[in-house]
């Protein structure tokens, strides 16, 4: 009986010692974060009325969240003037994003 009970207290120290390390390495390795990936822009081409604009634009800012360093660019491609308003709002609304007409994005790099 006294080896099994030191055989279950000799598991439950590995493990609880396992998850101890597990952590704080998590810890400390999460506070690095990733590095930036200069260049990396996540477009998001616009046409007419753009219905889904502003749920697009929260899935791209969760997917940027991510990814550090990478732009958000909602390319104009025929938005009417309304839609247009509404993107330059959510652009400017956005610390990492811009609102341009297609040829422009390889200026946005």
């Amino acid at each position: 009986m006294l080896l099994l009970q030191d055989g279950v207290l000799a598991f439950l120290s590995a493990v609880g010692l396992t998850t101890i390390v597990w952590a704080v390495a998590g810890a400390v390795l999460r506070t690095g974060g990733r590095p930036a990936i200069p260049g990396l822009l996540l477009v998001l081409p616009l046409k007419g009325e753009a219905l889904a604009m502003e749920a697009d634009v929260r899935e791209l800012r969760r997917v940027q969240g991510g990814l550090p360093g990478a732009k958000i660019i909602l390319a104009d491609c025929g938005l009417t003037p309304d839609a247009r308003a509404l993107a330059q709002y959510l652009a400017d609304r956005e610390k990492n994003a811009a609102l341009v007409q297609p040829e422009d994005i390889m200026a946005e790099i």
